[in-house]
């Protein structure tokens, strides 16, 4: 019997584990090297493993990574073996979301991230709809250097929700969620997949989608910072701008009125008192990051003060140390950041070696030829990808194991069917986001703020799936004319 402590759940592994080994009996297709078909029985145990919760997935990466070098599926020499099963550590995209990880915590500990959130529900709270951008337009703000979605939806915003649904005596022991709360807890929630999407650095996956859009194009298309948040911006700032009304007609709160929020976040601000030292230089942080990302020192000054943007992050935390705003005992207890650390330089080293080893290839040229068969255009064909990899999120607990499992087959489909390269693959790193909206436990951040109670489990599907819609709408029709304005189809 496992100890009270373990993390291991026996019937999610075993089940894994036979899926794994159920794959590697099978026949190798043609086309499909001994090799590869067996890092495919790997990859599948583990995205199995990871949707069961055999164990948590850090855990699961550190028993993926050692099957990885000791089956010797990538060399016959365990040296090159082990090397391989680690290389994905030094890709930098995995350093800039843990180290970013780490930044983001100087909002919780400084409180600046508190402070931003009262400060538009002051401005905004006059009526429930204006707290819902007050709340909408924090997420906004804070989520360039927020990669953890979930601190930023659950950890920082949802406290402020609470309280001032709590400020009008609306708790979910009372049965009245109908007069504020369960409006101010939906659009609480589906701020988050909406900024998620609008920034690399806004969510821990998003790198990963970077990563697989440069295997499926051949490095023809590596998006930078500065080209996805230009690109997903005029889309994002109209997700933003409807998701509260369409949530308030939806489910319209008791209390359209509120005045007494707007004091009731002043007298929150007043505790809260002068901004501090370390807010100060968490803000001027917040500046420096956004400055560099965005390259705006080496469109003053010349190439020579470009910098990657890992480079700026390290950066970005190296003043935090040095000044004292963080310390190392904070950098350390970052748990996510070092989980994330390790997950994501997993499945980034079986996701390459899966491509390395041509199984993408070959699975896409599979699902290709059904899709062609159909004689559909490339416009129908690419939309049935794209709801077909959006609606199966109902079936994830994970974004990332979903982006894993399904972007880099479905990204190399779409650009074989003749889509227009760069205007797909940003619509289907849109929908990696988009789709955090469907169900109570879609991502982190989704089990927090449902666990509130404020929003029943048939509202909470009712609502994601019509923000679903939404939403996808807004990246097809504003995205699409974005993008075609922009040049990049």
């Amino acid at each position: 019997m496992p100890s009270s402590t373990s993390d291991f759940n026996r019937l999610p592994a075993l089940v894994a584990i036979a899926i794994g080994i159920a794959i590697w009996f099978i026949p190798t297709p043609e086309g499909v090297s001994a090799q590869g078909w067996l890092m495919l029985a790997i990859f599948v145990a583990t995205i199995a493993a990871i949707i069961g919760k055999a164990m948590p997935i850090g855990a699961i990466s550190i028993v993926a990574i050692t099957v990885v070098a000791v089956s010797g599926v990538t060399s016959d020499n365990p040296g090159t073996s082990m090397r391989n099963a680690l290389g994905s550590f030094s890709n930098s995209l995995i350093w800039l979301i843990a180290i970013a990880i780490m930044i983001s915590r100087g909002l919780i500990k400084t409180g600046l991230g508190e402070r931003i959130g009262y400060y538009f529900i002051a401005v905004f709270g006059k009526r429930t709809l204006g707290i819902g951008y007050g709340l909408a337009l924090s997420e906004l703000v804070i989520a360039p250097v927020t990669p953890s979605n979930t601190a930023r939806g659950g950890a920082i915003i949802h406290p402020i929700m609470l309280s001032i649904a709590q400020s009008y005596g609306c708790t979910p022991d009372k049965e009245n969620t109908n007069k504020i709360g369960k409006y101010l807890a939906l659009v609480n929630y589906h701020g988050n997949p909406i900024t998620s999407a609008m920034f690399i650095t806004a969510t821990a996956p998003n790198p990963l989608t970077v990563k697989l859009i440069a295997d499926a194009t051949g490095s023809a298309i590596s998006l930078s910072w500065t080209t996805w948040a230009l690109a997903m911006l005029l889309p994002g700032l109209v997700a933003i701008a409807l998701m509260p009304l369409v949530i308030y007609l939806m489910y319209p709160p008791e209390i359209k009125a509120t005045p007494d929020a707007v004091s009731f976040a002043r007298e929150r601000l007043a505790r809260l008192g002068k901004l501090t030292r370390d807010e100060g230089i968490m803000l001027g942080v917040f500046v420096i990051l956004l400055l560099l990302w965005a390259d705006i020192p080496a469109l003053i000054f010349g190439a020579a003060f470009k910098l990657n943007a890992t480079t700026t992050a390290f950066v970005g935390l190296s003043i935090l140390l040095v000044t004292g705003v963080l310390n190392w005992k904070d950098a350390l207890s970052e748990k996510s950041a070092w989980d994330t650390l390790v997950w994501f330089g997993a499945l980034v080293m079986m996701a390459t070696q899966l491509n390395e080893l041509g199984v993408i290839a070959w699975f896409s040229e599979e699902i290709q030829e059904g899709i062609v068969s159909t004689g559909l255009a490339w416009p129908a064909s690419t939309a049935i990808l794209v709801l077909v990899f959006l609606y199966s999120h109902y079936f994830f607990a994970s974004t990332t194991a979903h982006i894993t499992a399904m972007m880099g087959a479905f990204l190399v489909v779409g650009l074989g069917l003749g889509a227009p390269p760069m205007a797909f693959v940003l619509m289907m790193a849109a929908t990696s986001s988009i789709m955090m909206t469907l169900t109570h436990y879609a991502t982190g951040t989704s089990p927090v703020i449902f666990g509130s109670g404020y929003v029943s489990l048939s509202e909470w599907w009712k609502a994601g799936f019509v923000m679903s819609l939404v939403n996808l709408t807004i990246w097809v029709v504003v995205g699409g004319l974005w993008w075609k304005l922009l040049g990049y189809w």
